[in-house]
């Protein structure tokens, strides 16, 4: 049985000259043969399979007169056989079959090099078909190995290759995505858990007799970081939902299954770090990759029931601080909403006012707080920005008095932004208000220790330069908590409390009323100039003028008042005029009641 002859390119041979040169490479042993050999054959397969003569090709390899030539130099022919049934030609059935008669035939050695170069620089749009190809005959070699034969560091090879070109891949970010599976990525991480379970089998049952080598060790390390590895891509970016048992949600409960399987305990690999040691492992991707192990135990709840109860929550919470900071910390949507669900279910099992002011002296503690803030005043995104509010006030619910005294106090230092600065302030009003309701006057909220917190609240630190519109959030905020406070002096007069506040109070307002002034009448000025604008008729060239005024300079919620149009300038610079208003109102007020507090103190 002989090859077909045909044209390609350079290459014309007729009929006898093939069966010559078969002939010859019967009788030549391996050793024997030349790089030319090798490149002929492979060319002489490629024409067939080009031609459409699959079915001749194959008849030739099976070929009992030909096994020698198989053995020696099938392998060439593996790229050409993939590329075709990739391509889904007319041969596909044909090249199918060649391929298993080339496995189970061939070299394991010389099967793994050429698999391997197949999974190198793979055309974007062949990734998946090319892997989906490839894995069951990878598999088939792999189980024809022995341990002693290295099958643990080339089944760690053919692992990472595979996962480094489905990386290459996008991610399905919603469910949509996921169910069309468009780039075939869905498909090709099912098909690698296939793959992998005969060899987790394999070291169950060495596990399982009590008997281990130093290669049985291997394959298990091998095993748990293509475990790690799924950790952290595709399932770290991947939209999962326990209510929906998508693909990707599938693949990660194998993966968390496969975890102990192989004697890796998951509160060992998340609470205590074993990969940190390891000099194979990357810190800031092992890091992620329990970061995700984590997130899908306490937060998708996946093999929950099978996790050690003994570690108090307080525990949990600690351990889990460093995960979620690694995924607060980073810049991709679906870290955030991984970070902030399992801040969120970390601590929704501590109880309320019970975490010690002594926690926030570890980095984590003080960090997260801290990118959740950020979450708040630099991402784009109002789900996250929601999703990071609801947090930060679960958080602050979890903390003792003095914890939330000192945590107040780091905010109001640190954010300088004047949303968050409110969001605290009208915290700090919930503390005294609740310590004044439970008769419980504690000295953080009702004591002298109130009053490093107020100087922070009532304070402007630009002084009378402050922008009052940027700052307007806090600064009505600030005077409502002290209105509420001067209402409820009576609480506040047992204390030494009172004397401060009012000087405080005093200083606050005098400032506050020059900041008023100047700034009405600058916006006062602005919105008359802008008025002035608005009719005249050649507007292109009066904007052009007014391109150098003031005004350009005035920034509302990061965004400058020159790129607004003037509709929205007048509305803005309106506003502003309003909020002065209301804070001269309040102030009027503020003033009112102590007014009518000291004539009462008199009249007593």
């Amino acid at each position: 049985m002989g090859l077909p002859t045909r044209a390609e390119e350079t290459l014309i041979v007729d009929e006898d000259e093939v069966k010559d040169i078969i002939q010859r490479w019967r009788n030549t042993p391996e050793e024997k043969l030349k790089p030319e050999d090798y490149q002929q054959f492979k060319k002489f397969g490629s024409v067939c399979l080009t031609g459409g003569d699959g079915a001749q090709l194959l008849k030739f390899l099976q070929d009992e007169e030909n096994r020698g030539i198989v053995k020696s130099m099938g392998c060439v022919l593996m790229t050409p056989l993939v590329n075709e049934v990739v391509k889904k030609g007319k041969s596909l059935d044909h090249c199918q079959a060649a391929i298993t008669h080339l496995t189970m035939t061939c070299s394991p050695d010389e099967l793994m090099h050429s698999l391997l170069q197949l999974t190198e620089d793979i055309d974007p749009g062949a990734i998946s078909e090319t892997i989906l190809t490839l894995l069951p005959h990878l598999q088939t070699v792999l189980l024809l190995l022995q341990l002693e034969d290295g099958k643990a560091a080339r089944l760690g090879s053919a692992l990472g290759a595979l996962q480094q070109q489905l990386s290459r891949l996008p991610v399905p970010y919603s469910s949509q995505q996921e169910d069309e599976d468009e780039h075939g990525l869905c498909r090709c991480y099912n098909a690698l858990i296939n793959f992998t379970k005969p060899f987790v089998e394999e070291v169950k049952r060495k596990i399982g007799s009590s008997v281990t080598s130093s290669e049985d060790e291997e394959l298990r390390t091998e095993l748990l970081k293509f475990c790690m590895r799924s950790l952290r891509e595709p399932l770290l970016e991947a939209e999962l939902n326990r209510d929906r048992k998508s693909s990707l949600w599938l693949f990660a409960t194998e993966i968390m299954v496969t975890l102990p399987a192989i004697q890796e305990s998951l509160s060992e690999l998340l609470f205590f770090s074993p990969l940190k040691k390891s000099p194979q492992t990357d810190s800031s991707e092992s890091k992620e990759s329990r970061a995700c192990l984590a997130y899908l135990l306490f937060v998708q709840l996946i093999t929950i029931d099978s996790f050690p109860a003994v570690f108090s929550p307080v525990f949990v919470l600690q351990c889990n601080m460093e995960y979620i900071n690694q995924l607060l910390s980073s810049k991709k949507e679906s870290h955030v909403l991984k970070g902030l669900a399992l801040y969120e279910k970390s601590l929704e099992n501590v109880q309320d006012n019970s975490l010690p002011v002594s926690l926030q002296d570890l980095k984590s503690f003080y960090s997260a707080p801290q990118n959740v803030r950020q979450v708040l005043t630099d991402c784009p995104m109002q789900n996250l920005r929601e999703t990071g509010l609801q947090v930060l006030q679960l958080s602050i619910d979890k903390l003792d008095s003095e914890a939330k005294h000192k945590f107040f106090r780091c905010m109001l230092k640190t954010s300088h932004h004047a949303g968050v600065e409110s969001y605290i302030v009208k915290n700090i009003r919930n503390q005294v208000e609740c310590s004044i309701k439970q008769c419980n006057a504690n000295k953080w909220f009702l004591g002298e220790e109130l009053l490093p917190l107020l100087g922070l609240v009532l304070s402007l630190p630009q002084g009378a330069q402050t922008d009052l519109l940027n700052s307007m959030d806090k600064i009505m905020e600030s005077l409502n908590l002290l209105r509420y406070l001067l209402i409820r002096d009576t609480d506040l007069r047992s204390t030494i409390v009172w004397e401060k506040l009012c000087r405080i109070k005093d200083e606050y307002l005098k400032i506050l009323r020059v900041c008023i002034s100047i700034s009405r009448g600058y916006y006062a000025a602005e919105l008359k100039a802008l008025r002035q604008d608005q009719k005249i008729k050649a507007r292109e060239a009066r904007d052009a003028a007014r391109s150098s005024r003031l005004v350009k300079s005035i920034t509302v919620k990061k965004e400058k008042m020159s790129n607004m149009s003037p509709e929205v300038q007048h509305q803005v610079l309106q506003s502003a005029l309003v909020t002065f208003d209301l804070m001269e109102s309040l102030i009027f007020r503020i003033e009112e009641i102590t007014d009518e507090k000291q004539k009462s103190q008199k009249l007593n």
